[in-house]
């Protein structure tokens, strides 16, 4: 696997393999016997604000032996208008792989065509892999596993975040539910492209969380739709709380990939419950993205 680019490219062989590794790079943290990235300088590329997926890949390439740099987009030309090829083939002259954390996934596609380097997508607007692959980490963790687990996904059916959990249900094999306004769904093309059955949409949130074993959600509005009120006032009875879970499967989890609006897409009251697993989805963004790093490094 040279490129992180998309879950959908991944296998669930691959997809099993990273988890795997990211579960002994955590027992291991501090006494690597490996490093993979050593003698190596990783540029990360944002033009979106973070806190995990910045603090998390600094640390992840410096404990793999590597030096990162934090590029945003005011600090290359890219912010003045450089096309994307052109700082890539820059980039892919003086550096050894690059995470992008963007809007466009077309971006993230052209910088590794055109680098010819390892590319890791730290997030667009079509998918975040890398936190899929966490919190795939966190329910192997608590549960055990997804195989036989019913995954609920309370919010926007069609975010980055979704788009990525549909895909790890298709390649994995686990069901997925996805309760979402209408408005939100997935269209049909979409959807076609999911063979397995085991994806599913809905209107009614009860029904997503009715037997599930993890129950997932994320802000009503991704980054850059902060000022589409009109889109949030849809979500009105899509907020998880203690009385939409009543139903859920007996020793259920909940995840949230923050930063979380409490009192919006979740109460405070249920964050607090479940904030055992929700930090350490949240800390498993650093062991899963070293295993990526890893596993691209061999390529």
């Amino acid at each position: 696997m040279k490129n992180l680019l998309a879950i959908e490219e991944l296998s669930a062989a691959q997809i099993t393999a990273i988890v795997d590794e990211a579960v002994e790079l955590k027992a291991s943290r501090g006494n690597h016997t490996s490093k993979p990235l050593d003698g190596q300088t990783w540029a990360i590329i944002f033009t979106k604000s973070s806190t995990r997926t910045r603090v998390s890949f600094e640390v992840g390439i410096r404990e793999l032996g590597g030096s990162p740099m934090f590029l945003s987009s005011n600090d290359i030309q890219l912010g003045r208008g450089e096309p994307i090829k052109d700082t890539a083939r820059v980039l892919g002259r003086m550096v050894h792989g690059v995470v992008i954390r963007t809007f466009a996934q077309q971006d993230v596609v052209d910088f590794a065509e055109f680098s010819k380097l390892p590319v890791i997508n730290a997030l667009t607007d079509d998918e975040h892999p890398c936190q899929i692959l966490a919190d795939l980490q966190t329910v192997r963790e608590k549960l055990g596993g997804w195989d036989g687990k019913k995954f609920a996904f309370v919010g926007d059916g069609f975010s980055n975040m979704t788009r990525s959990w549909m895909w790890a249900a298709e390649r994995l094999g686990f069901e997925l539910v996805v309760a979402s306004p209408k408005s939100c769904q997935p269209p049909a093309e979409f959807m076609a492209q999911l063979s397995s059955g085991l994806v599913s949409v809905c209107e009614d949130p009860k029904v997503a969380v009715a037997g599930a074993d993890v129950i997932n959600t994320d802000v009503w509005l991704s980054m850059g739709q902060e000022g589409q009120k009109e889109k949030e006032a849809e979500f009105a009875g899509f907020q998880l709380n203690s009385e939409l879970l009543a139903d859920a499967n007996q020793g259920h989890i909940v995840l949230h990939c923050l930063p979380a609006y409490r009192g919006k897409e979740i109460t405070d009251e249920l964050l607090e419950k479940h904030t055992d697993t929700i930090f350490q989805q949240a800390e498993n963004r650093l062991h899963a993205q070293k295993a990526v790093l890893a596993e691209v490094s061999r390529a």
